[in-house]
């Protein structure tokens, strides 16, 4: 798939990754720190509709609750057992804090799929300030909560003494790679999907493929509809098991 600009070379004719270049929302080329583009104006309404559900569909809670009041409870309580389950009880005070990174990530994944909208998700800088934030609260919980014994997380304890210090150099570099882990999942999963979607998008301009290429487009938008969900389960219950080594360090 290829079209000659003014004779001198070829170039595709679709971009896979231009849907994650980042605009600016009034014109411009010029992006500063408070410049509103695409990428805040999808974070904004990502927030926008987690308040609709959470706040404003569950304002009159009722016995017999409405379609969004169940949407809610459903949500409300698939979370608060993956963090007691995970965790542990003593990290439920922790909830709140939980709650709120499911809700953003998996509905910031969801419009993501809508038609000429924005994958706040698919970027590094948006996935690695919720990773850090994740790294530095578990961090700090686990030496609030547990002084120097929280670095009893480095040290296995139950490997032959000879091993200790090497095992204690491998715990402690991964557990200082875990936010780029944390962040390149999410990101990479959701970017993936993304690009391979528009791919066949773009073959769908060629008549002799273009049934192929729509079943393909619709079997790729039903996987990354469960994707979407999955990778917001996986930042999710990673979450919760770092809090679970936060609040119990010991091997």
């Amino acid at each position: 798939m290829a079209t000659e600009a003014n004779g001198e070379g070829t170039g595709l004719v679709f971009h896979p990754m231009d849907q994650f270049i980042v605009k600016p929302l009034f014109g411009g080329d010029t992006i500063n720190w408070y410049t509103p583009t695409n990428v805040s104006l999808w974070m904004v309404l990502t927030i926008v509709v987690v308040f609709l559900l959470l706040v404003v569909g569950t304002r009159g809670r009722a016995i017999v609750p409405s379609r969004v009041q169940s949407v809610a409870e459903l949500a409300y309580g698939f979370v608060h057992k993956m963090v007691e389950d995970v965790a542990g009880k003593d990290a439920l005070k922790f909830f709140p804090y939980i709650m709120t990174i499911f809700m953003f990530v998996v509905f910031a994944n969801f419009l993501g799929l809508l038609p000429m909208s924005f994958s706040t998700t698919s970027h590094f800088a948006v996935t690695a300030i919720l990773a850090i934030a994740v790294f530095l609260t578990v961090t700090i919980v686990g030496f609030v909560k547990n002084g120097t014994k929280f670095l009893g997380l480095f040290w296995v304890s139950s490997a032959p003494l000879a091993l200790r210090p090497v095992l204690a150099i491998i715990e402690l570099i991964s557990y200082f790679v875990r936010p780029v882990s944390h962040c390149i999942r999410l990101a990479g999963n959701i970017m993936a999907g993304h690009a391979v979607i528009k791919v066949f998008a773009g073959f769908a301009a060629i008549a002799a493929i273009s049934p192929l290429s729509i079943l393909a487009i619709t079997a790729m938008y039903g996987l990354e509809t469960l994707v979407a969900f999955i990778q917001a389960y996986v930042f999710t219950i990673l979450t919760c098991v770092y809090l679970k080594d936060a609040l119990h360090p010991s091997h």
